[in-house]
């Protein structure tokens, strides 16, 4: 695998930290700014929102430019957004600094993971998105509490600043070692990228990806109130229980990597598999301290598994223009991050228990099954169409298999 992947990486770490840290430092960022705890969370939403509009906008904006060109410059942002966040004098000029910071987010996943692929033989195409995804998995291991740390020792202004140093590392490795020769501007150009998301393969593909990760995120919001009320743990513990999910997310991400490169579909209905076995059965492993810790590694296992093939899938089915794809898949998992936070949310306030989170989860992970399935049945549709001629497919030439005689 190049070193590129290393820079790619780099940056998915420093986005990856960002993103998150903001959930642990709202108490000392309320205390600050003389606002609640409820007003801080609006941060979160800003810096969400920013990665909804920033990832499908940007890409349009850069369609003809070098990736490599692009990718540094929207690390160029990302520094900019922190070091506001970190001068920011109040609430509003923060709100506004943690949207600047979300902006250059699913653009940098999506422009690097259609970049990890060019850098590697086809055979390896999951596997590189997986390596540069890793960035994401390790920040919720090492990253987030690290920086949580600095807020709570340094004052919260000093995290953001050490972010925005992860960031420069990130723009230096990049201008270092990702090759100029494998990240053209593509021929597409914007039109091209935009006539690729007309295409009903990629918005099943995208359906895929919220209908999944929302199933990730209607459990995991809550999981803290599942672990001190349901299995009884500290409040203190549960930093440390979340790090277990980290680690479960970064072997879900390098197996799914590999077993992607090998059978791409196959890889992710077991993923979505997985994760329905792993909600439904949470109610019972929340029962005790050591299996509801079981519970949170499984969970960050059977859904990033999910994560290479997705975005993997996304880039094939746009394959002539595949950047603005790629990037509105980033938005499609913090359109389910938000989402399954709501339907979580429905469950719990409607007293079906602390666990009910989790087996809302569930059906969402049944739907995205269910979603996965019609888009298997397109493309088998649209390759082998009645009297047996040959089709392209979404994402192309058809291959060997997909030939079939008149």
């Amino acid at each position: 695998m190049p070193l590129a992947l290393l820079a790619l990486a780099v940056g998915a770490f420093g986005i990856g930290t960002t993103e998150f840290v903001m959930m642990g430092l709202l108490p000392d960022v309320a205390a600050d700014l003389g606002i609640s705890i409820p007003s801080a969370g609006h941060l979160v939403s800003a810096y969400a929102l920013g990665v909804v509009i920033g990832a499908p906008l940007l890409a349009a904006l850069t369609a003809r430019m070098s990736r490599r060109a692009v990718l540094i410059g929207l690390m160029v942002l990302f520094v900019a957004g922190n070091a506001l966040s970190a001068f920011a004098p109040d609430e509003h000029c923060l709100l506004a600094a943690r949207f600047l910071s979300g902006l250059p987010h699913g653009a940098f996943f999506g422009v690097g993971a259609v970049v990890a692929t060019t850098l590697v033989a086809p055979e390896r195409k999951a596997r590189s998105v997986s390596l540069m995804f890793l960035g994401l998995t390790v920040a919720n291991i090492a990253g987030v509490p690290a920086a949580t740390l600095m807020g709570q020792h340094l004052g919260w202004r000093a995290t953001f600043l050490g972010v925005g140093a992860i960031g420069l590392a990130a723009i230096a490795s990049l201008a270092l070692l990702v090759p100029r020769d494998a990240t053209p501007a593509p021929a597409a150009g914007l039109r091209g990228e935009v006539a690729a998301l007309r295409s009903l393969p990629v918005w099943l593909a995208l359906g895929t990806t919220v209908a999944g990760f929302g199933a990730l995120f209607a459990a995991y919001s809550y999981i803290t109130p599942m672990l001190t009320d349901a299995a009884g743990y500290a409040e203190t513990s549960v930093t440390l229980l979340l790090a277990l999910f980290g680690v479960g997310a970064t072997i879900g991400n390098l197996l799914g990597g590999r077993l992607a490169d090998h059978a791409m579909r196959g890889t992710l209905f077991g993923g979505l598999l997985a994760l329905v076995a792993v909600l439904f059965a949470f109610p019972l492993l929340m029962r005790t301290p050591a299996t509801a810790a079981l519970a949170v590694a499984l969970l960050g296992t059977a859904a990033f598994v999910t994560g290479s093939p997705l975005q993997l899938m996304v880039m094939e089915k746009a394959a002539a223009a595949p950047s603005l794809a790629s990037s509105a898949n980033q938005a499609a998992f913090n359109l389910a991050n938000a989402g399954g936070a709501w339907i979580g949310g429905l469950a719990l306030a409607a007293g079906f228990g602390t666990t009910s989170p989790a087996l809302a989860g569930a059906l969402l992970a049944v739907l995205g099954l269910g979603v996965a399935a019609v888009a298997h049945a397109v493309d088998h549709r649209r390759a082998v169409p009645a009297g047996g001629r040959e089709r392209l497919v979404a994402s192309g030439t058809p291959t060997a298999a997909e030939r079939v005689p008149n």
